[in-house]
């Protein structure tokens, strides 16, 4: 506690007052009732002004570790009688503001013998978006004073730390964006405020942004700022609400050094719905103002494009974006017919809307069988994504993957991925397609450097597995990958690394029981118990007979069209008329082979390995323009 508070027993606010010796909390001198856990609440508050006064710091000095209470309904339920008692608002705070997933902070000046305790917020004032001066032109001058005065479009507010002693801030993550609608529908809102602030701050070229898929995992978390910093490793980390009301927006946002839990800056922003994304980029940019001040390189941040949308097709943009990034395990891509659906209707309406391209072109390039129509609507959705937006990383990674898995045009896939990392060198996903690119050219050093980034930049997938299995690097990979699987035991694509890396270890019975793990997740139960009793009646090579099988049985039934697959696996059975069979139709139909692995791949990959000698091998190598 500040010492000038120390030696007051009053401490003033406002027009209140607090007498900590008698436990009393007055205005204008009359007495309110605050007594009991609600007032000692208040007294820590008031004992640190303008800091962040933790939910386990308040639980540990109001509610011992004997104490059998909701801990948390209790803390709530005092923190509603002290805003009803102080006539506060929870969504507009003047004296207690609610710090997501932490605690609280008592966020008015604070007096003590006359001295100010703790830090006066600053309150900017309120201004107009520069595209009101458009839309008032030509209009009269009565109108033009009732529309000024009478229509405010934007309120925020804002609060400092000193960035005099602030420690620098080159890397960041922002944790998902808490939803204060109370409705739980609305979390898909919430996640796209979060996804596009994150895109945003990516273009930041001298700041690590951490990637969505590793932030969203601290989603409703309890760990503490700084256990998150060191996970992620990072220096910042912004956490923030959304709150919708009708056709109005409020974000909340703030800036933490995470590893010492040190606030830097805080702002609120409100607006029209469909400024959402213009007021996303608001935020942003602040964001990126305070951390540049804290850079020693400096980079300009791209300026930001005025994207206003309806309400209703906000909406619908972002729960296609929703849908988009919903990683369910198994063969089913009933998420991204649905995402599609739901761009599509954004593009009827707004034609001009380059994200709703790319989100088309991704929902379809991702789909586990692709048809040619599916492709057609890739390079049609990425070639108009581009001609709006050419600055969209996203677009050209979709191009690399194109030109790669379907056009065969090695070094326009190059180009293209390098291209992404330049645009956004925080885009996890380039670096890891670069890399695995350069790898199956031959040069593992370079795309083992271009993997480590990807890694750096999204810690919580494994962008490592692919170019280590090429390097060879099997004990590595098999120590990445049980590890993940401590914290994701579920996760279907890790139990089938697992068994590839065990495969080629020659750890059969070990390789055939992750076979039929992930085989359970990716909801085939049954071809699972026909590989356990392949493997039971003949060993290994039969339950790659199984396994074969039930690739060919997936193929058959317009499921999945896996033929290199397939190839390996009749290669590990020795069988390498069927596995060129499979080789040829993958050369046939590459605008069908969905999420197979690339035949680009296949001329490092170790389980071609039984195919080397053999000439057919050497002449597909040769038709596809590939290094030998």
């Amino acid at each position: 506690m500040d010492s000038v508070a120390q030696q007051s027993r009053v401490l003033k606010f406002g027009v209140f007052e607090v007498d900590l010796e008698l436990c009393e909390l007055r205005k204008h001198g009359v007495r309110l009732k605050l007594g009991g856990q609600p007032f000692e609440v208040l007294r820590m508050l008031l004992e640190r002004p303008q800091q962040v006064v933790t939910r386990e710091e308040l639980q540990k000095r109001l509610w011992p570790a004997d104490t059998f209470v909701d801990y948390d309904l209790a803390l709530k339920k005092a923190i509603n009688r002290i805003r009803e008692v102080l006539g506060d608002d929870a969504e507009s705070p003047r004296f207690v503001e609610t710090i997501p997933r932490r605690g609280y902070r008592f966020i008015a000046t604070v007096n003590a013998n006359g001295n100010v305790v703790g830090v006066q917020a600053s309150v900017p004032e309120g201004r107009h978006p520069d595209k009101l001066k458009f839309l008032l032109l030509g209009i009269g001058s009565a109108i033009l004073v009732v529309a000024v005065l009478g229509f405010e479009t934007k309120k925020f507010s804002s609060r400092t730390a000193d960035a005099a002693a602030a420690p620098g801030i080159h890397s960041l993550a922002v944790l998902p964006l808490e939803n204060l609608s109370g409705d739980p529908a609305q979390e898909y809102f919430s996640d796209g405020m979060t996804d596009t602030l994150i895109t945003d701050l990516a273009q930041i070229g001298s700041l690590k942004v951490i990637s969505r898929t590793s932030s969203m995992q601290y989603k409703q978390t309890r760990k503490s700022l700084p256990e998150i910093a060191r996970e992620l490793n990072v220096d910042g980390i912004v956490e923030g609400t959304v709150q919708r009301s009708g056709n109005r927006v409020r974000i909340t946002a703030q800036l933490i050094y995470g590893p010492s839990d040190k606030h830097f800056w805080a702002n609120s922003y409100e607006d029209d719905m469909r400024d959402a994304f213009m007021l996303e980029r608001e935020v942003a940019g602040d964001i990126a103002r305070q951390v540049q001040a804290r850079l020693t390189t400096q980079k300009t941040v791209p300026a930001a494009q005025d994207r206003p949308l309806v309400p209703k097709i906000l909406d619908i943009y972002l729960e296609g974006n929703y849908h988009l990034h919903d990683y369910s395990r198994g063969f089913g891509d009933d998420e991204k017919r649905k995402a599609s659906e739901l761009f599509q209707q954004v593009i009827d309406a707004e034609p001009n809307f380059a994200p709703a391209y790319v989100g088309l072109a991704r929902a379809h390039l991702d789909l586990t069988q692709s048809s040619r129509e599916d492709l057609a609507i890739v390079r049609q959705a990425a070639e108009k994504a581009v001609q709006l937006d050419p600055s969209a990383s996203e677009v050209w990674l979709i191009f690399g993957e194109i030109k790669e898995e379907i056009l065969w045009d090695w070094a326009g896939a190059e180009a293209d991925y390098r291209k992404a990392t330049i645009l956004n060198p925080n885009n996890a996903s380039a670096h890891r397609n670069l890399g695995e690119f350069i790898g199956e050219m031959g040069r593992l050093d370079e795309g083992l450097r271009e993997c480590q980034i990807a890694q750096e930049l999204d810690p919580d997938e494994d962008h490592l597995l692919n170019i280590l299995f090429l390097r060879r690097e099997y004990d590595r990979g098999i120590a990445i990958i049980q590890m993940t699987l401590k914290t994701h035991p579920d996760d279907g694509y890790q139990r089938l690394s697992l068994y590839f890396n065990y495969t080629m270890k020659g750890m059969y019975r070990e390789a055939t029981e992750q076979l039929e793990q992930a085989l359970r997740l990716f909801g085939l139960p049954e071809a699972a118990a026909d590989v356990h009793r392949g493997y039971a009646r003949a060993g290994y090579p039969g339950a790659m007979r199984q396994w074969a099988k039930e690739l060919e049985h997936l193929h058959d039934t317009n499921q999945a069209f896996l033929p290199v697959n397939l190839a390996l696996t009749y290669a590990a059975l020795g069988e390498k008329d069927h596995a060129f069979y499979w080789l040829e139709q993958a050369y046939k139909h590459r605008d069908l082979v969905g999420t197979d692995i690339p035949l680009a791949y296949l001329v490092r990959d170790p389980m071609a390995d039984p195919l080397r000698s053999d000439p057919r091998l050497r002449n597909l190598v040769r038709r596809l323009g590939l290094p030998p």
